[in-house]
């Protein structure tokens, strides 16, 4: 609440100034340290009680970040159920990056261009993706798949854009806003998409018909991000995530100390624990696309003659 006070504060202070980008920014983070305190309260992390903890989500997720509550619930308990599984985890469905071969190979038009770079394109991509979550959002409850709590989730969502598009562009001259929002959302899409990425991106991806026990499967897909507690606070827990699929519900500050027990585990089981630093984990999701991504080249495609060609 501080930071959003400050905010505005700033932002009243600053009048018609471009130093206004700079709150746009501030913004950006603040929502996202919002969306880790909704991921938390949907993994029933915050209150004591599990209706409790789902309405503190819907009202983090739609009344202030702006994402559907219920679109991620489900998307993301699919995803815990079975991750980097073909067919069944989403978070690995192609959605302009594609994350297997055979998406790749699919890619065609813009999207084959976009696939054959994507490693390199993976962060400028990342200013789009805030817009597109609102996006997801919006199409989530206007489809007409059953939705729990639409009428709900609707008013929260107009409430949040009302509360935040209003001011802007009645306090701000119009390119002004238009900045602000940009700036904002940009800097959101980045933050989210540079928090979940080093997660299961470049780790082991589970064949349709393959069968792993419970634990070989959360912790051979998953990546811890070293650093304690600047990382801790950075990822919203996500650092911790092998842990944090190891047991869903347990509270952030808590992961650390079960990070030594699951380390021990692994050592007992043969089971391969990864964790690498913030840095290190980026290098390997770009390569990693990269790598998916020489799918959607055309096999017929002279490399030496595409560096030579004349224009």
């Amino acid at each position: 609440m501080l930071g959003f006070a400050a905010c505005i504060a700033g932002s009243v202070l600053l009048g018609h100034s471009w130093f206004q980008l700079l709150i746009a920014a501030a913004l950006g983070i603040l929502f996202t340290q919002v969306a880790f305190l909704a991921h938390e309260a949907a993994h029933r992390q915050i209150l004591s009680s599990g209706p409790a903890n789902d309405r503190l989500a819907r009202f983090l997720g739609n009344g202030v970040v702006g994402m559907s509550y219920s679109w991620w619930a489900t998307k993301h308990t699919r995803h815990h159920a079975n991750p980097n599984r073909v067919g069944k985890d989403p978070d690995i469905d192609v959605d302009t990056i594609s994350f297997l071969d055979e998406d790749a190979a699919t890619a065609r038009g813009l999207r084959r261009a976009i696939t054959r770079r994507q490693g390199w394109l993976f962060f400028p991509l990342l200013t789009l993706e805030g817009l597109n979550l609102h996006a997801l959002a919006l199409r989530h409850l206007f489809g007409r798949q059953p939705v729990e709590k639409r009428g709900t989730e609707f008013a929260l969502l107009a409430l949040r854009f009302a509360i935040v598009l209003i001011p802007v562009f009645l306090l701000l001259p119009l390119g002004m806003a238009a900045a602000f929002l940009g700036v904002q959302l940009a800097v959101f899409g980045i933050y989210m998409g540079a928090s979940f990425a080093p997660n299961h991106k470049g780790m082991p991806v589970i064949a349709r018909d393959a069968k792993l026990d419970f634990f070989s499967k959360q912790v051979r897909t998953s990546r811890n991000v070293s650093g304690g507690w600047w990382a801790t606070w950075l990822m919203g827990g996500l650092n911790y995530q092998v842990e944090h699929h190891l047991f869903p519900n347990m509270p952030r500050p808590h992961l650390a100390k079960a990070r030594e027990i699951v380390i021990d585990q692994c050592r007992a089981l043969d089971v391969p624990y990864t964790e690498t630093t913030l840095w290190r984990s980026y290098g390997i999701v770009i390569s990693y696309l990269n790598e998916v991504g020489l799918a959607a080249r055309d096999p017929f495609d002279c490399p030496m003659a595409a560096t030579y060609r004349r224009v």
